[in-house]
């Protein structure tokens, strides 16, 4: 199969989803189906109290998370980081509890759930003949800027399988199912870049994921929120090679209004440069300007920090 045609049958519904060793997944979706007739607040509430739960329980993510933001908030105190790593939880446990709203229920639903902002920016870079790529940070609601910016916008993303095949199939269908009007593409790891780059050059949008530690291997170390950190110095490689800006986006759920915001912020200044460290910097800092946004909604469970520079020990232990 080409890459150019593997999006068309990659995330379809096959029938062996229906095995036997899916059924306690399917029992469990039935379960949460009736769960998501109950009022979004009392949806809330119960997203944070197990969030609570989970952060007690959960000794092992919980002191990665405190790591996390020990190092990028210093000035806080230990009260202040434990109550962030807490708020951390809870809010990634509500967000998860939301998902029923991008499977199940209708755009116009989905609609009223987001409110966007700063997106007309895109109209006005294609005006001035440039492409587009959205830095899409790892916010707890990352999900919810897929509806911000795919019924609007012929759009490629690199995709990230799930380990449970049911909720990867519910994952990605929800992540292409706002982009059927314009053909929106998930791409793997494994397709490369080369399909981002022939989608973008052709005018397409790019939404982008470039947060994560994925190893020694091809990185290089950049400081984030002043903490050296292995950095892919792809993103300037492709702005440059695709003629785009890069338009930082983030995600943040509004608990009083019940909705999420999606917040497409000011393009990264004088990006690409041509230099990977300056580039990587750049990116770096418009990560941190996103996150300060909704600083607990930041995926802070994560080991960004895994890989350290030589003759560094781990943070982690």
């Amino acid at each position: 199969m080409r890459t150019k045609d593997s999006n068309k049958d990659r995330h379809r519904f096959k029938i062996e989803l229906l095995h036997p060793r899916h059924w306690l997944t399917w029992i469990g979706l039935g379960f949460y189906f009736i769960f998501t007739l109950l009022p979004l607040s009392l949806v809330d509430d119960i997203g944070c109290r197990l969030g609570r739960f989970a952060a007690s329980k959960n000794k092992k993510r919980f002191n990665i998370a405190v790591t996390n933001l020990s190092l990028c908030f210093p000035e806080k105190s230990p009260a202040e980081i434990k109550q962030m790593a807490l708020g951390h939880f809870q809010a990634q446990f509500r967000s998860v509890l939301h998902y029923f709203i991008l499977w199940w229920r209708p755009l116009f639903i989905v609609r009223k759930k987001i409110v966007r902002s700063g997106f007309e920016q895109i109209d006005d870079y294609r005006e001035q003949g440039k492409n587009v790529i959205i830095l899409l940070v790892h916010s707890v609601g990352l999900d919810f800027a897929n509806p911000a910016i795919t019924p609007y916008y012929n759009t490629v993303a690199p995709y990230k399988k799930m380990r449970n095949p049911v909720i990867d199939w519910l994952i990605a269908k929800a992540r292409l199912r706002f982009s059927k009007i314009h053909g929106g593409k998930l791409f793997s790891r494994e397709d490369g870049l080369r399909p981002l780059i022939r989608e973008v050059r052709a005018g397409n949008i790019l939404v982008y994921l470039a947060d994560e530690d994925l190893g020694e291997k091809h990185s290089i170390f950049v400081p984030f929120y002043g903490v050296p950190k292995a950095t892919l110095p792809v993103l300037g490689r492709l702005a440059q090679t695709c003629n785009a800006v890069v338009l930082p986006c983030v995600s943040c759920y509004e608990p009083d209004k019940k909705r999420y915001e999606v917040k497409l912020l000011p393009k990264i200044e004088e990006m690409p440069s041509g230099d990977d460290m300056v580039d990587s910097l750049k990116m770096n800092a418009a990560i941190e300007s996103a996150i300060d946004e909704c600083p607990v909604q930041y995926f802070w469970t994560l080991r960004y920090f895994q890989t350290r520079p030589p003759g560094e020990a781990s943070v982690y232990d």
